[in-house]
């Protein structure tokens, strides 16, 4: 934003002076409305997510053969949901606030294949694309067993075609793992943020890794520029693509069998709120979209970034979505959450999602590793820091009396919610890595 008045923007959004002193904040959007009222302005619905739903499910005997770790599910790629009670004492103590309801941990962090949130939406994509040019080329139909896809011939008809994406870490790594593995020249343009063992990790899978001295706008910009040069590369795009935020709305369906198997009831009487760690959008966005088509207005969903990229908070906030970057307002966009790290948020998903979102806060890398070392200490459960930035939500919408009375949330309503902090990553992080990360948490 070349013209951006930063003295006017202050003075309309207060908020964002806020933003720029890298205090942690929190923001419940007036705006929000009812799934009936926000539901047009996404321009997908229930009928897109079942689409996706039937191609995972065609997609599952091949997943089986290719990445035998997903047999145990029948192909399907899915996490556990576990509850986290010693963790729950351990936030009431350290906030100083009763979390009442239970608290809960999705754990995408240990999703099969790339071990993040990533594998919904970055295999479902790269498993469409692969789809459509098998089936235009005629060795594929909708019916036939895609156990099929996993031979020598099918990966000599992909390495005809080129995958590129850009990426902090986790989206390259699910594109990079499936694209590699169906045969596809693949390339993945990491930020300087990306971490080191998961460039070491692609490279091993036979990904070409492209480094940047630069952040993750550079790196999405000249994968876009590579695809653009080549008729047979395809882009995979996370700040826009609607394939991507359909893998991941897949989630919501998910969780609703998880929780009826679990005994877990959502309805008006039983409300439940999911916080999800937000980078560019693409990832939460999707899950969210999937949650609501799930539960309804039962479910509250609550956006977290770090307090040195809260693009996601400051373009809807702003109304400006991805006409503003934290840059913009000096932000430097330097975190220990790497998969967080993006300063100009995803313009379709803040459009398409602002009004089916409740809040939206910021959270410091300190606070985030504190959180990752409680949780192994209390939970033994190890995350990487990104992935904690879900810790804090209950104690916002806790002491968040104004928004609570205004979707009625009483005491005793409060008193039967579920608590859900979605896990985005870590599953696959080293040993010494990991090591580092908690020793990095008890500073």
């Amino acid at each position: 934003m070349s013209t951006l008045n930063l003295e006017q923007l202050t003075d309309d959004f207060p908020l964002v002076k806020q933003l720029i002193a890298l205090e942690e904040v929190c923001w419940f959007n007036p705006n929000s409305t009812t799934l009936a009222e926000g539901l047009p302005y996404v321009g997908l619905d229930q009928t897109d997510i079942r689409d996706a739903s039937d191609r995972l499910k065609r997609f599952a005997p091949y997943l089986m053969k290719a990445f035998p770790e997903t047999a145990v599910s029948n192909g399907i790629i899915e996490s556990d949901i576990v509850a986290i009670p010693e963790m729950q004492r351990a936030l009431a103590a350290h906030y100083g606030t009763e979390i009442t309801g239970r608290l809960l941990l999705k754990k995408d962090s240990h999703l099969p294949i790339s071990g993040s949130i990533k594998a919904r939406g970055g295999i479902y994509e790269v498993l469409t694309h692969a789809e459509q040019l098998a089936m235009d080329a005629g060795l594929l139909t909708s019916s036939d067993d895609y156990s099929k896809l996993f031979s020598d011939d099918f990966r000599d008809f992909f390495k005809q075609y080129s995958i590129a994406v850009g990426s902090t870490g986790n989206l390259g790594m699910s594109i990079g793992i499936m694209s590699a593995k169906l045969g596809f020249s693949v390339s993945v343009h990491m930020s300087a943020d990306a971490r080191e063992w998961k460039k070491r990790k692609l490279r091993s899978h036979g990904v070409t890794v492209v480094e940047y001295a630069q952040d993750y706008g550079i790196a999405v910009a000249q994968g876009r520029k590579e695809a653009e040069q080549d008729p047979n590369c395809f882009f995979i795009d996370d700040e826009n693509s609607k394939t991507l935020f359909l893998g991941y709305s897949v989630a919501g369906e998910r969780v609703k069998q998880q929780f009826n198997e679990l005994g877990i009831t959502v309805d008006a009487e039983h409300p439940l709120f999911v916080y999800l760690p937000c980078g560019v959008g693409g990832g939460p966005g999707g899950v969210a979209f999937g949650l609501k088509m799930a539960f309804g207005d039962h479910v509250h969903c609550i956006f977290a970034e770090p307090t040195h990229s809260p693009c996601m908070l400051l373009g809807v906030h702003t109304g400006l979505h991805d006409g503003i970057a934290v840059q913009d307002i000096g932000i430097d966009n330097v975190t220990a959450a790497d998969g967080l790290a993006v300063g100009r948020a995803s313009g379709f998903v803040g459009r398409a999602m602002e009004r089916l979102l409740d809040g939206y806060y910021t959270i410091s890398d300190e606070r985030m590793y504190r959180h990752l070392g409680e949780l192994n200490q209390y939970e033994n459960i190890q995350l990487e820091p990104s992935a904690l930035a879900g810790m804090p939500g209950p104690v916002w919408v806790t002491n968040a009396q104004a928004y609570r009375e205004r979707f009625q949330l009483d005491a005793q309503t409060m008193n039967n919610a579920t608590h859900l902090i979605w896990a985005t990553g870590g599953g696959m992080v080293p040993d010494e890595e990991m090591a580092a990360y908690l020793a990095q948490s008890q500073d």
